[in-house]
């Protein structure tokens, strides 16, 4: 009996011998997991806008993460919801920064709630990559680990400013904003530059006001401006310009790019056929590599890509490419990888990106465009009245 012992426990000695050089090898195989989070809205009434940003970040990341894979990482993404509110954006990137394999963020769609959460990112250098925040505070305050890929409202502002007194040949504006800190800034930069161009600014009011217009649309339809421009998101946009055209008002409608999303159809209806609105974000029909993305996006998840899901998929596609070359040089930190964004350059759908100093975008696209249908489904036909490639405003002098 002891002789079948002693030989049960040499048959398992060799069999445990013979099984720990393969866990070895597997254990040395894996480096861990990276994460790239998204931050955008994937609830509330900027959703549409927010799932587009995270659904173009998470095309980019299976389709890209194949070297990283190969170098023994495992990468996911990981998405948060922000529902377009600072204080959640800021409870959210709390939990990011304390989340150790999280490399990357991209992110977010308001500026408001992207300016306070990006002050907890720099807490611990881990990089952001925006892709829809024009507020030109994002990359003015010269962190090193924040960035975007879109342009800028100081000069998206002044782009619909140019066209309202130049093409349009408008003579007088109604303005008004949400009160936020894209909203507002977007209206006072609008604002500004009109009236440089000697265009009447009969009002320039701010509101919350989500359902009920009447108090505002009855003093400027008595003012009866040229045009009614609202610096604000889609979502509080369309029930007002619904209500101002039910109301008789008939001056034109026009909005920076937070109007840009099929749900202003959607929830407006025809009253917003027609209506110009600036955009720092190009349509399928204006990006370089736009057809093959469509097609992929579209398979994927079965709908059409909303404005600033390509410009997500870029910026998903950079910290890729930034995390690898920071793990080649061994050096996988997250103030390596943000050292890294900032230096990488990327022929990408939405055209070449390269960052300068501050972190912008060093020539960014601006489009004026013209909604051509009250389907949703049409979104993607407005047409571009306007194509601009404008390089980015240098930083202030000390």
């Amino acid at each position: 009996m002891r002789y079948v012992r002693m030989r049960h426990i040499v048959i398992s000695l060799a069999v445990l011998a013979a099984l720990l050089p393969l866990t070895s090898l597997t254990d040395a195989q894996s480096k861990g997991t990276i994460k790239i989070a998204t931050q955008s809205p994937l609830s509330g009434g900027q959703a549409a806008l927010g799932e587009g940003i995270k659904l173009g970040a998470q095309l980019a990341v299976e389709k890209f993460k194949g070297n990283l894979e190969k170098m023994g990482y495992k990468v996911e993404l990981v998405p948060f919801d922000d529902q377009a509110k600072p204080d959640v954006g800021v409870a959210n990137a709390k939990n990011i920064i304390a989340d150790k394999d999280i490399m990357a963020v991209i992110g977010h769609l308001n500026s408001g709630v992207a300016i306070p959460s990006s002050e907890v990112y720099k807490e611990v250098g881990v990089v952001m990559i925006s892709p829809a925040n024009t507020n030109p505070v994002v990359t003015d305050r010269g962190y090193p680990n924040v960035n975007r890929v879109c342009g800028r409202d100081d000069v998206q502002g002044k782009v619909g400013a140019e066209f309202a007194s130049g093409t349009m040949k408008v003579k007088s504006v109604y303005i008004l904003h949400d009160k936020t800190q894209y909203g507002q800034s977007i209206a006072e930069f609008f604002k500004d530059d009109s009236e440089k161009k000697g265009v009447k600014v009969l009002g320039f009011d701010g509101t919350e006001e989500k359902s009920n217009f009447d108090p505002l649309i009855t003093p400027i339809k008595a003012k009866n401006p040229d045009v009614i421009y609202f610096g604000g998101i889609y979502d509080q946009a369309a029930p007002f310009f619904k209500q101002t055209r039910e109301k008789g008002v008939k001056a034109k409608f026009m909005g920076p790019d937070g109007m840009d999303s099929s749900d202003l159809a959607k929830i407006a209806g025809p009253a917003v056929v027609g209506m110009y609105y600036t955009s720092a974000a190009g349509p399928a029909s204006a990006l370089p590599k736009a057809k093959t993305f469509v097609e992929e996006f579209k398979k994927k998840f079965g709908k059409n890509p909303e404005p600033y899901a390509a410009e997500s998929y870029d910026a998903a596609h950079i910290a890729i490419l930034a995390i690898e070359q920071a793990a080649k040089a061994g050096k996988l930190t997250r103030e390596d990888v943000a050292a890294a964004v900032r230096k990488t350059k990327l022929s990408g759908i939405t055209g070449d990106i390269a960052f300068d100093s501050k972190g912008d975008r060093q020539k960014a696209q601006y489009f004026v465009l013209q909604v051509a249908s009250d389907d949703p489904q049409k979104w993607g036909d407005n047409k571009i009245i306007k194509q601009l490639t404008i390089a980015a405003p240098e930083g202030k002098k000390s």
